[in-house]
């Protein structure tokens, strides 16, 4: 196996367990935390990443940069790093791992290759590695060796095509159903709050309904410690539909849940320190109190 100094850009939960997942396999995994709060320090610290002071010192230093953050945040890294490179006329593989539209993916790319530096697009589809298998890295582009070298290395990676935007199309589309399911569920089970009907909804969909009741109980009182950073994701899912035609409402929609979902309570939580115990009844008395009227 050939070691290598891959920089990991942002070490939050995804970006610190892929970062830790390389380093275990030898890696040199390095990290910029100038910005970053406690809890990215934290898990930079969990994740055995070096951190190195400024993005020109990551410039220099890594061969590879993954990139692993919110999507909104996603163009102005991109940015950011390319100036970085410019200042320092170094050109590491720079991989989008962000869960981005293919436009959104075609920009970035742009961005990268203004600064001379090879462009992976990526979409991670799955839990952080440490469970299993890992989640796949699907990657796309013109030359995706570098990604596919890393296979087996905490995480699958699987290519999905030639093209700049494929990886981020596949992730897209796979969001859009298992997020988007999860808002709909949202939607559905504040309704029926409201309404009234919610316990006579449970007893149908006990009847009915039991996978999907199953599946609410396992996800929806948990939402809101992803919720902010899952807004932008729903956002760039529309724009993607929008862009081939598809209507776009429904994960504007979703957007709107996990805005709603980030003003309860218990958005200040995170994955390591939510309350596993809560209830799907319990999490609902409180959804429903942001609701407008």
């Amino acid at each position: 196996m050939t070691q290598r100094t891959i920089a990991v850009l942002m070490p939050g939960d995804m970006g610190h367990a892929v970062g830790r997942a390389l380093r275990e396999h030898g890696h040199d995994v390095v990290t910029c935390l100038a910005g970053r709060g406690p809890h990215s320090h934290a898990l930079a610290k969990q994740g055995g990443l070096r951190a190195v002071a400024t993005l020109a010192d990551v410039a220099i230093q890594a061969e590879m940069i993954l990139s692993i953050l919110p999507p909104a945040a996603a163009l102005q890294q991109a940015q950011n790093i390319a100036a970085a490179m410019q200042a320092e006329r170094r050109q590491p593989i720079y991989v989008d791992c962000n869960a981005i539209s293919p436009q959104t993916a075609k920009s970035v790319g742009e961005v990268i290759a203004g600064a001379g530096a090879p462009f992976i697009d990526a979409g991670i589809i799955g839990a952080p590695p440490g469970r299993g298998a890992g989640p796949r890295i699907y990657v796309s582009g013109a030359d995706v060796t570098a990604m596919l070298a890393l296979d087996g290395q905490g995480f699958l990676v699987k290519q999905a095509g030639a093209n700049i935007g494929d990886a981020s199309a596949l992730k897209m589309a796979y969001a859009g159903l298992t997020k988007g399911t999860r808002t709909l569920h949202t939607a559905v089970l504040m309704a029926a709050q409201k309404l009234g009907v919610a316990e006579t909804l449970f007893e149908e969909f006990e009847y009915s309904q039991k996978g999907a009741l199953e599946a609410m109980r396992a996800n929806v009182p948990f939402l809101p410690a992803d919720s902010e950073r899952w807004v932008g994701e729903m956002e760039e899912i529309a724009r993607t539909f929008a862009g081939v035609g598809v209507p776009s409402g429904f994960h504007d929609g979703a957007a709107e849940i996990f805005r709603l979902l980030a003003r309860t309570p218990f958005a200040s939580e995170t994955r390591a320190d939510m309350d596993r115990s809560r209830t799907l009844e319990a999490a609902l008395a409180e959804y429903v109190k942001v609701l407008p009227g």
